[in-house]
C-alpha cells in the first residue's frame, strides 16, 4: 500500500495574505525583472560581465508576515552596490522554504540570496544588510553560519555557477576547489577547510550573553526535523535513574503563520493542551519538564516507542484486514470521544499523528493545532486530505466535526489504501470489493459535506462495535503439514 500525504498547513486569513502578496508582487516587479517560467526565483543580475564560480553567499532570512518589509529594506542597497541577487517569486514559496518539506530542508529561511562579487564586498554588504534588518529576524538558517547574534544574516561558501556531480549514486550539486578538482557543494560544510572566514573580525557580539539553563539532556537522535522544529530521541538525567524521553522542539520564527505563530508558540500550545488532557484521563503523552534556550521552546516528554499509522501504510503491499479496521477504528472513536467529553477537539487527526506501539495498540500524538471546542480557535487549521471541506473553504468550525471527518477519512485510507478526495469522491465499491456494507455506510457519513449529518465518535465506535460482532475475524484451520 502506498500513499503519500500532504503537508499541514494552516488555513490563512485571506485578506492579510492578499495585501502581502500585493507588496510582495510590487517589490519583485521592481527589484527582481527576470523571472523564468520554470523557476521558483526572481532574479536581479548585475550589469558586470559575470559573477565569480565560487565564493562567500550571504543569505537573508525573513518569515512570510516580515518578508516584504526587510526586503524593501535591503533591496536598494543591492542595487546601488550592482550585485546579483535573487528571491522566490511569491510568499507562498517564501512558505514553503520555511517549511523545509517541500524544498531541501537547508533551504529554511534563504529568503533573499545575494552573490558577492569578492571577500571584501561581502563582508561589507553582510554588514550593511545586519543593519539594516536590526529587529526584524526570520528563521535560523541550517547549517549557515550566523553574522551576529539575533540578527537576520547568513552566510556560507558555494559554488556561484552550478556544476552537477555524480555522488553516491545521485546527481548533486558541485563545487570547484583551487586544484580543479569538483566536489559535493555540501551545505551542511559552510566553510570548506582551505577558504579563510572573513567575517569573523567584522561580527557584531552581544556583551555577557548567557544562555538559559536546560534539564540533563543527551541527544542521542533526531526523529524528525522541518522549519518549525524537530523531535529528538534523548536521555534524562535530571532524576536518580536516567530515563530515555522524546524532546520536542518548538523554534521561534519557525514557520510563522499568517496569523504571526511559530514553532516555539505551538509547542508552548501544546503543553497546555496535554496538561489539560492528562487532567481528565485522556491518554495522551506527559511532560515531564519544559524550558526556552535561545527562543526555542522544548518539551521534555514520555517516551513512545512505535511505528506511525501512516509508516505502516506506507510499506504495505496488500490493504489491511477489516477486522483490524474495525479495531483500529474503535479505538481511534474512543480516543476521541475522550477527548471531546474533555472539551478539546484534536483537528489534526491523521495518520501520521498516530503511533502503532508493539502491543498492536494506537497512541495518538501531536496536538499543536488542539482547541477548546466551545472556544473555537480563529486560526483553522488542518492537513489536506483529512480535512473537511468546509475548513479547507476558510469556514469557523468548533473543531469536533472536523476529528469526525478525519476518522471517516482514516478508515478510508484503511479500506481502500487510497486518500479521500471529496472534490472527486472514489466510492469504496470501486475500490475494494467485500467491505461489510455497515462499515461502508459508516465510513460514508463520517465523509459527509454536511458536517451536521456526520455521526459523533461515540456514536461510530458504536457501530463499529456492533460490525464487529456481525462479521468476527475468520478462523483459519491450519492443518498438520502446513504447521509442519
Amino acid at each position: 500500500m502506498t500513499a503519500q500525504e500532504p503537508i499541514k498547513a494552516p488555513v490563512h486569513s485571506h485578506a492579510r495574505a492578499r495585501a502581502l502578496e500585493a507588496r510582495w508582487q510590487k517589490l519583485c516587479r521592481q527589484y527582481l525583472p527576470r523571472a523564468p517560467n520554470d523557476s521558483m526565483w526572481r532574479y536581479h543580475s548585475a550589469s558586470r560581465n559575470r559573477r565569480p564560480a565560487a565564493g562567500w553567499k550571504l543569505h537573508v532570512s525573513a518569515t512570510i508576515l516580515n518578508a516584504p518589509t526587510i526586503f524593501k529594506k535591503i533591496a536598494p542597497l543591492l542595487i546601488e552596490r550592482d550585485v546579483w541577487f535573487k528571491a522566490p517569486r511569491s510568499l507562498d514559496e517564501v512558505l514553503k522554504l520555511n517549511s523545509g518539506l517541500i524544498y531541501d530542508y537547508s533551504q529554511i529561511g534563504k529568503i533573499v540570496t545575494v552573490y558577492p562579487q569578492d571577500d571584501r564586498e561581502a563582508v561589507y554588504l553582510a554588514g550593511k544588510l545586519h543593519e539594516l534588518t536590526r529587529g526584524l529576524s526570520g528563521p535560523v538558517v541550517p547549517f549557515d553560519l550566523s553574522f551576529g547574534e539575533q540578527g537576520s544574516v547568513y552566510y556560507r561558501f558555494g559554488a556561484f555557477e552550478r556544476l552537477e556531480i555524480e555522488h553516491r549514486g545521485r546527481r548533486a550539486l558541485g563545487l570547484r576547489t583551487p586544484d580543479g578538482k569538483i566536489i559535493p557543494d555540501t551545505r551542511e560544510e559552510p566553510r570548506p577547510e582551505w577558504v579563510a572566514d572573513p567575517f569573523l573580525a567584522h561580527i557584531p557580539r552581544r556583551r555577557n550573553s548567557r544562555k538559559p539553563a536546560s534539564p540533563a539532556l543527551r541527544v542521542m537522535r533526531v526523529l524528525t526535523q522541518r522549519g518549525k522544529g524537530g523531535v529528538y530521541e534523548a536521555i534524562d538525567f535530571s532524576g536518580d535513574t536516567p530515563q530515555l524521553c522524546l524532546l520536542k522542539e518548538g523554534r521561534r520564527n519557525g514557520e510563522v503563520a499568517w496569523d504571526g505563530r511559530d514553532g516555539a508558540w505551538r509547542v508552548r500550545h501544546e503543553k497546555r493542551v496535554l496538561s489539560a488532557l492528562n487532567a481528565r484521563g485522556v491518554p495522551v503523552p506527559r511532560v515531564h519538564a519544559s524550558f526556552t534556550r535561545g527562543g526555542n521552546y522544548y518539551l521534555v516528554m514520555d517516551h513512545l516507542s512505535g511505528e506511525t499509522l501512516h509508516d505502516y501504510l506506507i510499506r504495505r503491499s496488500y490493504r489491511v484486514d477489516l477486522s483490524r479496521v474495525l479495531d483500529w477504528g474503535m479505538q481511534l472513536a474512543a480516543f476521541l470521544t475522550k477527548m471531546h467529553e474533555a472539551g478539546w477537539a484534536w483537528r489534526d487527526c491523521k495518520p501520521k499523528n498516530i503511533l502503532i506501539t508493539s502491543s498492536g495498540r494506537l497512541a495518538p500524538i501531536d496536538f499543536e493545532g488542539a482547541a477548546p471546542i466551545h472556544r473555537p480557535d480563529q486560526s483553522l487549521w488542518g492537513t489536506p486530505g483529512f480535512t473537511p471541506p468546509e475548513v479547507r473553504q476558510g469556514e469557523q468550525t468548533n473543531g469536533a466535526t472536523d476529528d469526525y471527518y478525519a476518522l471517516g477519512a482514516i478508515l478510508y485510507f484503511l479500506v481502500t489504501g487510497k486518500l479521500f478526495d471529496y472534490e472527486q469522491p472514489a466510492p469504496i465499491q470501486s475500490l475494494r470489493k467485500r467491505v461489510y456494507p455497515e462499515l461502508r455506510i459508516l465510513i460514508e457519513s463520517l465523509l459527509n459535506t454536511d458536517a451536521g449529518l456526520r455521526p459523533r465518535a461515540e456514536e461510530a465506535r458504536a457501530q463499529l462495535k456492533a460490525i464487529a460482532l456481525r462479521y468476527p475475524p475468520r478462523r483459519v484451520r491450519v492443518t498438520d503439514a502446513q504447521a509442519a
